[in-house]
């Protein structure tokens, strides 16, 4: 292997991910390695796009919205990219923070219940 390319298996175990997962990221056009026969290569890009493909799956973002996102870079460049992120992570963090009041509202609900019963329990016993 050369220092700077890491094959389909290698790729694999770095990033944690299945081959299926990183076939899929492919098929959908976000990784584009070398191919040389059956064999893929990934270089310095792809491990770079790899980490920014999981970073945005982590933050919640589709992979359509992260395939947008890379395209920018490659037409128009690193500021219209840095740009699209700010407006991206403005929406998710809008996003974010209503499914957080969401789920603290469940966990509240759920508190209460469970405490209603819990005092029934008592009562009863």
């Amino acid at each position: 292997m050369s220092e700077d390319r890491l094959s389909f298996k290698e790729m694999c175990a770095r990033f944690d991910v299945t081959p299926r997962t990183l076939r899929y990221y492919e098929y959908i056009e976000l990784l584009d390695p070398e191919k040389e026969g059956r064999t893929r290569w990934y270089g310095p890009r792809e491990v770079a796009r790899l980490t920014l493909i999981l970073r945005g799956r982590r933050f919640g973002f589709s992979l359509e919205e992260i395939r947008q996102w890379l395209l920018i870079y490659d037409e128009r460049g690193s500021r219209a990219q840095m740009e699209a992120m700010i407006e991206m992570s403005d929406r998710q963090l809008a996003a974010l923070e209503a499914q957080r009041a969401e789920l603290d509202r469940a966990i509240a609900d759920l508190q209460a219940l469970r405490d209603e019963v819990a005092a029934s329990l008592d009562k009863g016993a």
